[in-house]
């Protein structure tokens, strides 16, 4: 019964674990903006972007055959080497192929601009650029879950997280990765509006909390091998933390929202009290509508929430019902 058992939490962990690795790369929850001035046959899904862990991505596609916009005009930019449209000869050609969409994640930065909103790339300076590393701390500890005896979790605690916190160190310090997000998080927040001291704070912000989130990341790897090490259930938070991402993301993302709807510049083109973008569902903001549900990522998160949840009852009821189990 015991084997069985563990043979069950294996596979609950090792499905826990490949909807972790494909929820890092997929979209997790995506918002649009709809208005008159981007109409339905041209823009289908509005002004739409995608949030993933590591930053927030265009959700735009270019108009398709039958449309109005596709019938009706080249959406291809025509460089110099292009020969002029000639509407009779090259009526048959399709120009448009290789054309992209609007690049959303742009135009909606333009839109926010204009009642002070800063532009989107601001947003969770420090959970983007380390979300990989929490990632592989998350896998880590799927891995060591799975692992029926002490020895054998301990090990894999212990080489997992050596192994990630020598790529934190590398990446972030040795190939300065953290520098030039910092720079770059910079210039994105002088986009439109240039106040290069106040920016500078923000960056030296930052920089430093960055810094002390690795430093934390690290104390919390050795302080799950000392957990495991020398208490019996201990091992219980292997998968209760990652099987909570979802709810992590969700808090996020919600704060963030409030951030942004909260903390509108003076010299927006127009003046509106603060407030709470759309977590979830629709909402109305001057002319624009608002969209924000959750997108197939989620469901991943769903299903390691899940798999781990169940993975987990069944190991707390291996402690309470064998004392020898390790």
């Amino acid at each position: 019964m015991m084997d069985k058992q563990n043979k069950i939490i294996g596979g609950l962990s090792l499905i826990a674990l490949i909807a972790l690795v494909a929820a890092y790369f997929a979209p997790i929850w995506w918002v649009s903006l709809t208005a008159p001035n981007y109409p339905a046959d041209a823009f289908p899904d509005g002004i739409r972007i995608h949030f993933h862990f590591d930053g927030v991505y265009n959700g735009c596609k270019a108009a398709g055959k039958g449309s109005k916009m596709g019938n009706e005009i080249i959406e291809k930019d025509l460089g110099h080497e292009d020969e002029r449209y000639n509407p009779i000869l090259d009526s048959k050609k399709d120009l448009n192929k290789g054309a992209e969409g609007l690049d959303c994640v742009h135009e909606m930065n333009t839109i926010n601009h204009y009642v002070g909103m800063f532009p989107i790339a601001t947003g969770a300076p420090v959970e983007k650029p380390l979300a990989k590393f929490f990632f592989g701390f998350f896998a880590v500890m799927i891995v060591a879950f799975a692992l029926p005896r002490k020895k054998a979790r301990l090990a894999a605690l212990t080489a997992g997280f050596a192994a990630v916190a020598a790529w934190i160190v590398v990446d972030q310090f040795v190939l300065g990765h953290l520098e030039q997000h910092v720079q770059h998080y910079m210039q994105e927040a002088g986009t439109f509006f240039k106040e290069p001291e106040k920016i500078q704070v923000w960056g030296d912000n930052v920089r430093l909390i960055s810094q002390i989130v690795i430093v934390g990341l690290i104390a919390v790897m050795v302080a799950v091998i000392a957990g495991v090490a020398m208490f019996r259930s201990f091992q219980l938070v292997l998968a209760l933390v990652p099987a909570l991402l979802p709810v992590f993301f969700v808090i996020t993302y919600s704060a963030w929202l409030w951030f942004f709807g909260h903390n509108l510049h003076p010299w927006g083109a127009f003046t509106v009290k603060p407030f709470m973008p759309t977590v979830f569902g629709e909402g109305k903001v001057a002319q624009f509508s608002t969209f924000s549900y959750p997108y197939w990522g989620y469901g991943l998160l769903l299903v390691i929430f899940f798999c781990l949840g169940l993975a987990l009852l069944i190991r707390r009821k291996q402690l309470r019902s064998d004392p020898a189990a390790e």
